[in-house]
């Protein structure tokens, strides 16, 4: 039988728990920190590894994509009004409010060392 292959990433402890397949994105931030998303491969110049753009936003205790929240932060936008286009663009390549497409299966370290 093959094993599943584990990756071990950095999370908080006060992030929400990652919804379900297809469940309504709760900023878990799972994705994210896992790899990075088209948008995130051309910031980050990875393709595996956590974003550079994932943020911990400690008001609402969630992960935001820095591209929809700061998008003038990560890229230079010369215009006012290209901050909003840019944030609007990015919410739609990542598919924002379409439902989470994560399929990792998350075990705590505390589960882990059970086994």
């Amino acid at each position: 039988m093959e094993k599943t292959p584990r990756l071990i990433i950095p999370i908080r402890a006060e992030a929400p728990t990652k919804p379900s397949w297809g469940q309504a994105c709760n900023g878990c931030g799972v994705c994210c920190l896992t790899e990075p998303c088209p948008v995130g491969m051309l910031l980050s110049r990875r393709t595996q590894g956590a974003c550079v753009a994932v943020l911990w936003d400690e008001a609402q205790q969630q992960y935001q994509c820095g591209m929809v929240t700061q998008p003038q932060v990560w890229c230079q936008l010369p215009w006012h009004w290209s901050r909003r286009v840019m944030s609007w663009l990015s919410r739609r390549w990542i598919a924002a409010g379409k439902g989470c497409d994560c399929d990792i299966e998350l075990i705590s370290s505390d589960e882990d060392a059970g086994k």
